[in-house]
């Protein structure tokens, strides 16, 4: 009994060095937030603000070039929005088809589908710039947005599969008889059963498009239509004096989201994963 506490001991305490090594970057953003540049980058440099201020975001929130950082979180809030919209909707009537409405050569589309997933995403950039580009979408909302609209998330579709095909068809059967088409069938049965999916696959969304730097940087041009993954790289100039202590207090606004989203649904997200790769 003594050797199996002992051991369990060393591994929370194992667990809890990992953890702290891997939050001490977050801590550190969070306490310079409230630090001047001299404070971050002296000779003296300590964890903790020795004159706490909240000048960084005051000069955070009043924005760069003249827009300020609340436009920067609404075009985030709106892409964002707009993606979650596109992937419950597309990736989930895929899904409904794969798992559901066996059709000709389904395994076969099914098993493309899952070869997409490993292709890497610097294979499709200029692929897609040049088709983005001739239609006309550089610098818009739209090379961001629209593809959700698509199904072309494989791995959302995946996991949305997964699920529905734990869903028994006798449930299904039922409306069926009763004279449901198959889309009534979809709206009435299978998207309420699937709620954990849709909720994970939600949660997936929100935090990969709001953390997503490189398509954003890449397709946006005008600062006013920048998201706050984009705008905060404006807080550092190469070439002047860089608003660092700025940088990280709306570094650390722009976390608040995440941290609020995962906190919220962090029981649906842990749910629908479990339910879909035990069914799986």
């Amino acid at each position: 009994m003594v050797k199996k506490n002992a051991k369990a001991l060393m591994f929370h305490i194992l667990v809890l060095l990992f953890a702290i090594g891997m939050l001490y970057p977050l801590f550190w953003m969070i306490s310079s937030a409230f630090k001047t540049n001299a404070e971050i980058f002296g000779a003296n440099v300590s964890f903790f603000p020795q004159s706490p201020t909240l000048d960084n975001f005051r000069h955070g929130i009043s924005g760069v070039m003249g827009y300020s950082i609340f436009r920067f979180f609404g075009n985030s809030f709106l892409v964002t929005g707009l993606n979650i919209i596109g992937n419950l909707i597309s990736c989930s009537l895929a899904a409904y088809a794969f798992s559901k409405l066996p059709f000709k050569f389904s395994k076969l589309l099914f098993s493309i589908m899952m070869v997409t997933l490993m292709l890497p995403m610097h294979v499709r950039i200029i692929p897609q710039y040049v088709v983005f580009n001739r239609l006309g979408w550089i610098d818009t909302f739209f090379p961001l947005t629209i593809p959700s609209f698509f199904a072309t998330s494989g791995f959302y579709i995946f996991l949305l599969t997964q699920f529905m095909r734990g869903i028994s068809n006798e449930l299904l059967d039922a409306p069926r008889i009763d004279g449901c088409s198959t889309f009534q069938i979809y709206i009435h049965f299978m998207l309420p059963l699937s709620m954990p999916g849709l909720v994970t696959v939600a949660i997936f969304t929100f935090i990969t498009v709001w953390n997503d730097f490189f398509s954003q940087m890449l397709y946006l041009l005008n600062p006013s239509r920048f998201t706050i993954s984009v705008a905060l790289r404006m807080f550092i100039d190469p070439t002047g004096q860089s608003a660092w202590g700025a940088l990280f207090a709306m570094s650390t606004l722009s976390l608040i989201p995440l941290f609020v989203v995962f906190i919220t649904f962090q029981r649906y997200l842990v749910e629908g994963i479990q339910v879909g790769s035990l069914k799986g």
